[in-house]
Order: C-alpha cells, then sequence, then structure tokens
C-alpha cells in the first residue's frame, strides 16, 4: 500500500500535545489562526500523499545512476521536486525578507515528517537547503545573503551541510580540508568529504555546498575550523572545481544521492567564508541542530508509514482468522503506533520550544525556551530514529515471510529507517550530549521544570479517576519518579565515565517518561472535547504507559547501577 498523511493526527497532536493551541492564544504567532494551520497541513498532506508518495518505489528501484559526473535522478523526480517548489513549501519557515513565509518552525515540522513518509529519499533533500538558509541568514555578510539566500529559501537552488572525511568521522576537529586565502576576499579549498547528501543531483541549476575546512594558521581541533559557501557554479556562471567523485551504494534511501566530494583539482575550489574565520562550528552547528530535528521527525516518518502498512496487511491477512484478532499481532500494532505517536509528541514539543526561543515577548521567555529546546532536540533526534528502525521492524513481523519480500514494501521501510540514527551526530553521540551538556542545564532546573509539567498532567489522569485508563497514572508516575531519581544520579556524577555509560539508557528512560505524559494529554484533551477520537486515544495512552513507560525502573536501574559493568569490561573487549 501507499502511505496516506494522516492529518488529523498530526493536527491533534500539534496542537493539544505539543502546546501550538497555546501558543496561538499567546500571540506568539501574530494573527495567524487554528483554520490557517489546518488548510496548510491540509495541503501539505495531500502534496504528501498524491505527489511524492507514489514516487517512492519508483525511486527506490531507479536509484541514483553516476555518470561522467553526473547523477540523474528518478523518473518523476524533478518535476515533484519543481512542483513542491513552486507551491512555496521550501520556505515555509523561511524569512520572509528573503521570500520565505515565515510560518512557524511547529508547522514546518509537521509538514517535513509528511514529506519524509511519503518518501524518505526525497524528503532529506530539502531538509539540508532549509538548514543552509538558517546558517547563511544568521552569519553570512550581506553580499553573501543577496547572492544566494532568496534562491535557497525558493528552493531554486539547494544546499548541502558538509562535515564528514574517511579518517574523521565524528571527530570533526580531525578533519584534513584545507582553505587558503585568495587575496581577493575569497578562499581556496582543497580536499574531500564522504557521505555527502545530495552532493551532486539534476533537481536545480546550481548546489550551494556548505563545507568545513582549516586555514593554515588555525588552532588545533574544532576551534580551528571555519565554514565556506562554496557554489557548484560562480556567480560569473563558470563551473568552480568541485565534483562529486562518486555515488555511494547503501543499505536504503537509493533515490537520495550520497557522494564523497573532491575539491581542487586544478588549484582549489573558490569559496566564501560564512562568518568568522576559525569559528565556523558556530554557524554549522546552526545548520546540525535544525538538521537533528528534521532527522528525528524522519524517524517518525518512516515509523508512519510503516504503521500504516502494517495495520493494512493485519486487516486483511487470514491465518485460520485474521491476523490482527490475534494478541501477540495486536501488541506489535499498539507498539508501532504507541511509540510512532510519542516520538511525533516530543518532536513537535521540541518545534513549539524553538519557536518560542525565537519569537518570545520576553528575554525571560526565549531563555527559558530555548533550554526547552535545547534538553529535548538530543531526545527528538535520538529516540524518533531508534523507534524508526524498531518500528520499521515490527512492521516486517507483521506481514511474516511476506515482509522479507521487497514487493510488499515492508523491507524498505527497515532499510530507509536505518541510516537517521546515524545522521547528524549518531544517537550514541546524542545521549552524551544529554548527560553532559543538557541535563545541567542552569544547574538542573531545566530537567526540574520540565518533570513538574509532566506530573501536572498525570496528576489530571488522578484526578478523573476515568477506569478506560486504567493504571496510566501510576505508570507514568512511576516512570517519572525513576527519571527523577536517574537524573539526580547523573548531575551527581558531573559526566564521568560512570555518568557517561548511562547515557543512551537514560535518553530511552527520558523519552519513555515524555512521550507516555504527553500521549496522556492527548487523551484527556481528546476526553474534555469530544474531538481526536477520545477512546482510541485512551487506549494508546494506557498500552504505552503499561507495556512501555512500566520499563523505567529497568533503566533507571541500567544507569544508576549498570556503569560498572561497562567501564571494567576490559577482559570482555579484549583480543
Amino acid at each position: 500500500m501507499t502511505y496516506r498523511a494522516p492529518v488529523a493526527d498530526i493536527s491533534f497532536a500539534l496542537k493539544h500535545a505539543a502546546g501550538l493551541k497555546q501558543a496561538l492564544a499567546d500571540g506568539l504567532y501574530g494573527d495567524l489562526g487554528e483554520d490557517d494551520v489546518d488548510a496548510v497541513l491540509a495541503e501539505a498532506g495531500r502534496f504528501a500523499t498524491d505527489i511524492i508518495a507514489p514516487l517512492n518505489r519508483i525511486g527506490d528501484k531507479f536509484g541514483t545512476p553516476f555518470k561522467d559526473g553526473t547523477v540523474t535522478t528518478p523518473p518523476g523526480w524533478k518535476d515533484a521536486y519543481t512542483a513542491w517548489t513552486k507551491a512555496g513549501w521550501n520556505g515555509l519557515a523561511s524569512p520572509a525578507a528573503w521570500g520565505g513565509q515565515e510560518l512557524p518552525h511547529a508547522i514546518n515540522a509537521a509538514c517535513v515528517e509528511m514529506w519524509n513518509s511519503a518518501s524518505m529519499a526525497f524528503g532529506i533533500g530539502p531538509v539540508l537547503t532549509m538548514a543552509a538558509v538558517d546558517a547563511l541568514a544568521a552569519y553570512g555578510s550581506q553580499e553573501l545573503k543577496e547572492r544566494y539566500l532568496a534562491k535557497l529559501v525558493s528552493g531554486e537552488w539547494m544546499g548541502t551541510m558538509q562535515l564528514t572525511e574517511p579518517q574523521a568521522g565524528s571527530d570533526v576537529g580531525a578533519l584534513r580540508t584545507k582553505a587558503e586565502r585568495a587575496g581577493d576576499g575569497s578562499y581556496r579549498i582543497t580536499g574531500s568529504k564522504i557521505f555527502i547528501t545530495y552532493g551532486e543531483h539534476d533537481l536545480t541549476d546550481n548546489i550551494i555546498h556548505f563545507v568545513l575546512a582549516r586555514l593554515p594558521d588555525a588552532p588545533a581541533g574544532t576551534k580551528g575550523i571555519s565554514l565556506f559557501l562554496i557554489p557548484k557554479f560562480l556567480p560569473d556562471g563558470k563551473r568552480n572545481d568541485a565534483r562529486a567523485h562518486s555515488v555511494e551504494h547503501k543499505l536504503g534511501i537509493h533515490a537520495s544521492p550520497t557522494c564523497t566530494m573532491v575539491y581542487g583539482d586544478n588549484g582549489g575550489a573558490t569559496g566564501f567564508l560564512i562568518g568568522e574565520e576559525h569559528k565556523g562550528m558556530a554557524a554549522m552547528f546552526t545548520m546540525m541542530n535544525r538538521a537533528r530535528l528534521a532527522v528525528g521527525l524522519q524517524g517518525v516518518a518512516i515509523a508512519e508509514r510503516a504503521t500504516q502498512q502494517a495495520f493494512a496487511y493485519a486487516r486483511e491477512r487470514k491465518q485460520g482468522r485474521v491476523i490482527i484478532e490475534y494478541p501477540d499481532v495486536k501488541r506489535m500494532l499498539l507498539s508501532m503506533r504507541a511509540l510512532t505517536r510519542a516520538a511525533r509528541t516530543i518532536c513537535y514539543a521540541t518545534a513549539i520550544a524553538i519557536d518560542r526561543a525565537h519569537r518570545g515577548k520576553s528575554e525571560a521567555e526565549r531563555s527559558a525556551a530555548n533550554e526547552r529546546a535545547s534538553l529535548l532536540t538530543p531526545i527528538a533526534k535520538a529516540f524518533s530514529t531508534d523507534i524508526g528502525s524498531e518500528v520499521a521492524s515490527l512492521g516486517v513481523q507483521v506481514h511474516g515471510g511476506m515482509g522479507f519480500i521487497e514487493e510488499t514494501g515492508a523491507a524498505q521501510h527497515y532499510r530507509d529507517a536505518r541510516i537517521a540514527s546515524i545522521y547528524e551526530g549518531t544517537n550514541g553521540i546524542q545521549a552524551l550530549d544529554l548527560v553532559s551538556r543538557k541535563a545541567p542545564l542552569s544547574g538542573g532546573a531545566a530537567v526540574k521544570t520540565y518533570l513538574g509539567e509532566l506530573r501536572t498532567t498525570i496528576k489530571s489522569v488522578q484526578a478523573l479517576n476515568d477506569p478506560a485508563f486504567g493504571a496510566t497514572a501510576v505508570r507514568l508516575n512511576e516512570a517519572i519518579d525513576s527519571l527523577e531519581r536517574a537524573t539526580q544520579w547523573l548531575l551527581a556524577q558531573k559526566a564521568s565515565d560512570a555518568a557517561l555509560a548511562g547515557a543512551t539508557p537514560y535518553l530511552r528512560l527520558f523519552a519513555h517518561g515524555a512521550g507516555g505524559c504527553m500521549l496522556a494529554e492527548e487523551a484527556l484533551v481528546a476526553l474534555r472535547s469530544g474531538e481526536g477520537d477520545a477512546s482510541g486515544r485512551i487506549a494508546v495512552a494506557r498500552y504505552f504507559a503499561e507495556n512501555i513507560a512500566v520499563q523505567a525502573n529497568g533503566l533507571e536501574r541500567t544507569v544508576t547501577e549498570g556503569s560498572g559493568s561497562v567501564t571494567g569490561a576490559t577482559a570482555a573487549l579484549a583480543e
């Protein structure tokens, strides 16, 4: 089956669990109203369902043929991309001064989910262009903005993000790409980069590369890295000294051209400095933080598509009786739906926090929102991409043997999902970031405030005393208790190896507590308002609390008691 955008579910999660309805009431978005939001989401859902989704299987089979330095995208790809840009989707949240619509990042986040559910290989390209817009708008010179921003905002030109080199990997400070001052204000770049998404393609006439490199007099490590804008074609129309050397043969997202890029075959590619010399990581992190949330949304996107397909198959497939009637199949399907919805709410709540950090009416409000966004971003990225793989795997299992056969499409979701846990800082790096930098924000006050908000939801479920919720309140309260104790323990360790050993289970514990409470909040709103299938949302919230969040105590003990088995395992790791 193909994908159908779940616009009603997306809208409900965005407004009620993530907080868009309150943000609208607070005047955060000016005169934007719920009707406007609904109209945008409906049209995005139509485009994703009718135009992009049918190309997903075509793209997976066709791939990205590479010949004479040129990539050919799959049939229908360019027409879809052109229609998508003409409809204004690329600039949805971009600055109005450069042709964007300046709508909330939260609305764009919902749209990013739909583009990637329709086809992850299609959706990943524009994500990087949007991230490039953010970096250029924040750090670029006026001249560079005037030359490049409008075309990037419109999508007429696409952008890339280039950090990784063969010898460096996640250790960006070890990069070897060199930059030399040219004497005319530009620079000459020589070196190579690997794993560059949409590094070469035929969708746009120009590709604007954002490349990290090091000047000869730069300090060692990440403090000596500069960021350069390197266009495929220079302002005078000449081809720059930059090319794709090859395209990777990947496990999944076959229609996304992942390139090895080479700079300087003929003396050096012409590049233009973004921001200040030796301070490129600040600008690059602007791109990466935007991309990290988007990659988290890719996890949600693949999980949603896999869930839709699994439900459809389970309702039709008979083995004695329709398989959706079997308890174990019900368990798998409920896990898929509950994990997907929990991840969605976390991602959308992160997007709302980003909006408040930029649009808040006071410095205090913006500062608090920035801390909230900082706290949630690694959770949104890592948890959502982990469950993307887990849910897609369950989708294969629901199909049984047919799930292992490519023709059903279930296997493609599994293959496509796997990269997202590696993209934009592996999930282990996200967990380390959460433990060492984000949880300690304001001395732990940011986490404490957030946990207080989650407990408010739990108290509301308790006060309702509705038997349909089962043990939801009890199990969620236990989960938040575990999360609070684990947080206190980690903060006391001050990012020691013992704390870092428990970083990944701590992130999962955090996601279980946050996601479970937000699903409960959705159920409460649906029950009070009579909207959004209250019985179904209560059932999903209850399942999450009683079958997933209930794992919290084990995760807590892994964090607080399991470090010794990691840090002291020298013998087990010996050759």
